[in-house]
């Protein structure tokens, strides 16, 4: 493995202070990468960031403004962006005759609107630069769909569609967009399913891990391992792709 891929280059990561964004956020580090590590919880972040000699800021993915202030705050301490990793994001597990209007928005602001405020916060400059990567976390629920998620599969169904729709736009700029889609992954959000979604939750849990044809959960590491090298220039010729890392679960 190549140590040097990401010297000198400025990442950022949302959602950064835990599972698969910290795992990152330590592996881009570790190839000699800047690292803004992005949350919503300030100490989850300075935690990370101080393991890694990052920059620590705080982000509400859900509010425009916050979005806008962080990536702005990230580039004037390490220096214009040059990988986006867009990981943020959280389920709400309930049959969807179960849901309201309440958990539609926060499940859409969570893990779609908010990959696309941080696109349009960070894209323009990349244009401007000619030099870029996007790296979008969705999900296998976003290809196959999974009862019990209906909105958490619908939202990163459309990170799917949105990675292919800006990896057309920015192309010919110099700009990649790719996505991965990770299975069941020993995290808190699917660790704490039983917890926050009682027997469904564990239901859904042991499916998706029943799924696998590793017949395991995957571990944050594995997914970081795939986001960096979308984010490196070893896939110079990759981008609207979605790559699965999710044990076998899905093969197209």
């Amino acid at each position: 493995m190549d140590l040097s891929r990401f010297d000198d280059r400025v990442v950022f990561v949302t959602g950064a202070g835990s599972g698969i964004g910290a795992a990152t956020a330590l592996r881009l580090a570790s190839e000699g990468a800047l690292v803004a590590v992005a949350d919503i919880d300030d100490v989850a972040a300075k935690e990370v960031a101080a393991s890694i000699d990052g920059f620590a800021v705080h982000v509400d993915v859900t509010d425009n403004a916050s979005v806008r202030a962080g990536i702005a705050e990230a580039a004037s301490a390490l220096g214009p962006i040059d990988v986006l990793v867009n990981n943020a994001g959280g389920d709400q597990i309930a049959l969807f005759v179960d849901t309201d209007e309440a958990m539609w928005d926060r499940a859409l602001a969570l893990n779609l609107r908010s990959t696309i405020a941080c696109t349009h916060a960070a894209l323009p400059g990349m244009l401007e630069r000619r030099r870029g990567a996007i790296v979008n976390v969705a999900s296998e629920a976003g290809r196959m769909g999974t009862a019990g998620g209906a909105l958490y599969s619908a939202a990163k169904a459309g990170v799917i569609g949105f990675t292919k729709a800006i990896a057309r736009e920015a192309a010919t700029r110099g700009v990649r967009c790719n996505a991965v889609a990770p299975g069941p992954i020993d995290t808190p959000l699917l660790n704490g399913a039983a917890e926050t979604a009682g027997v469904l939750g564990a239901r859904i849990r042991e499916k998706m891990i029943a799924a696998t044809l590793v017949s395991r959960a995957g571990q944050p590491e594995e997914v970081a391992a795939a986001i960096a090298y979308l984010g490196s220039d070893d896939s110079s010729f990759v981008t609207g792709e979605t790559i699965a890392v999710s044990g076998g679960i899905s093969m197209w």
